[in-house]
């Protein structure tokens, strides 16, 4: 019987530096990211508790794309309208495939046009999860001997860093030496910093104010470095989850996969229901107008302190069996059990009483569970 190859773990950029300070490392979406620096309740609360934390988000694909074709390819392939999204802001996005399911949730990224040539390009950085990055470049790489588009895979060669807590914008405008980085909620800017190009980008990844760093590897230890003397505090992956959850935010492979129809995801942002065509635009415009989607991703609040696994049946007070758990976590904010989970129509309204197969009961909840402003 032959041995099974086992593929190698990427290591991000700053693997060396995780190390260094002490990081227990363990394997996500095929790489080695810091799981925790020693206490993944510090970690935690340096973003919810009123100070700032440091997240490495260098496991997250950035695939560059530009071209005089650029919007019309992308519009044909994505759910929100390209030809909405002005210079130096950004949208939430989905790859939809043809049966309106999700390929992968994305962010598109607009710079500042190049006009290097005879005509200007528009030109777009679209971040990806992990688990769906391949996946995006493969969709649309083909693109390229079609028309005027260019893609170009960034994600060896930058690193992404996301600043989120309380007040993250003075502390970072004070590490960056700029006079002021709280650019508004879905923009974009270009600081230099040391003779060096940052893209700052203000979006949260955990219900916190937010402001992601996209660097070149080769000062991005220097970055890391000067963010954590001014006295932000390292998160690791577990408490990123816990603030993931009480975000509300899906996660790709966790929460939702190309099983899973768009408008059951809770993306709605995400989508438009304007721009006409794109690919699976026809199933996901049927289900808007019929009036609702068969289940929907929903937040569960758990009284008792039990342990509640992703996987978890979801079943009615009469013990019908009405959904699953996807994702679960324990609150140290909130002080109770969280979970993310797929509910059927009839029972997604806030405060609708449940239970999980094992018996533990639950009430549905809006989400986010946790909304401090942003």
């Amino acid at each position: 019987m032959s041995e099974v190859q086992r593929v190698p773990l990427r290591e991000l950029a700053l693997h060396e530096i995780h190390r260094g300070s002490g990081a227990l490392m363990a394997a996500q979406d095929g790489w080695s990211v810091p799981a925790s620096y020693g206490d993944e309740l510090l970690e935690y609360a340096a973003v919810r508790e009123g100070g700032v934390g440091l997240l490495d988000l260098s496991a997250r694909g950035r695939l560059l794309v530009k071209g005089s074709e650029a919007i019309a390819f992308l519009n044909g392939l994505i759910t929100n309208d390209m030809k909405k999204l002005a210079e130096n802001q950004w949208m939430p996005a989905v790859f939809p495939n043809v049966q309106g399911r999700l390929l992968a949730s994305v962010r598109i990224i607009r710079t500042a046009d190049d006009t290097a040539g005879k005509t200007a390009q528009p030109t777009f950085i679209i971040d990806t999860e992990p688990a769906s990055h391949d996946r995006v470049f493969q969709t649309i790489q083909k693109f390229t001997l079609a028309g005027d588009f260019h893609v170009a895979d960034l994600t060896g060669e930058t690193v992404l860093l996301s600043v989120q807590g309380r007040a993250p914008a003075a502390k970072l405008a004070n590490v960056l030496g700029a006079s002021d980085v709280g650019i508004d909620v879905g923009s974009v800017t270009q600081i230099i910093w040391q003779n060096n190009p940052i893209l700052v980008i203000r979006a949260t990844h955990t219900a916190a104010d937010g402001f992601d760093l996209l660097v070149r590897n080769s000062y991005a230890e220097q970055l890391w470095q000067a963010v954590l003397m001014a006295g932000a505090r390292p998160v690791g992956y577990d408490a990123q989850e816990i603030l993931r959850v009480e975000a509300g935010i899906p996660r790709y492979h966790q929460d939702m996969d190309d099983t899973t129809v768009v408008t059951e995801t809770n993306l709605d942002e995400a989508v438009s229901y304007t721009k006409g065509c794109y690919v699976g635009q026809e199933i996901i415009a049927r289900i808007k107008y019929r009036g609702h989607v068969a289940k929907k991703l929903r937040g569960l609040a758990f009284e008792k302190p039990a342990k509640v696994a992703s996987g978890t049946s979801i079943k009615s007070k009469d013990d019908k069996e009405i959904g699953q758990i996807t994702s679960s976590v324990y609150s140290p904010h909130l002080g109770r059990r969280l979970a993310l989970g797929y509910v059927k129509f009839d029972y997604i309204a806030a405060a609708t009483e449940v239970k999980t197969s094992d018996g533990v009961p639950a009430r549905v909840v809006d989400l986010p569970f946790v909304n401090q402003g942003y």
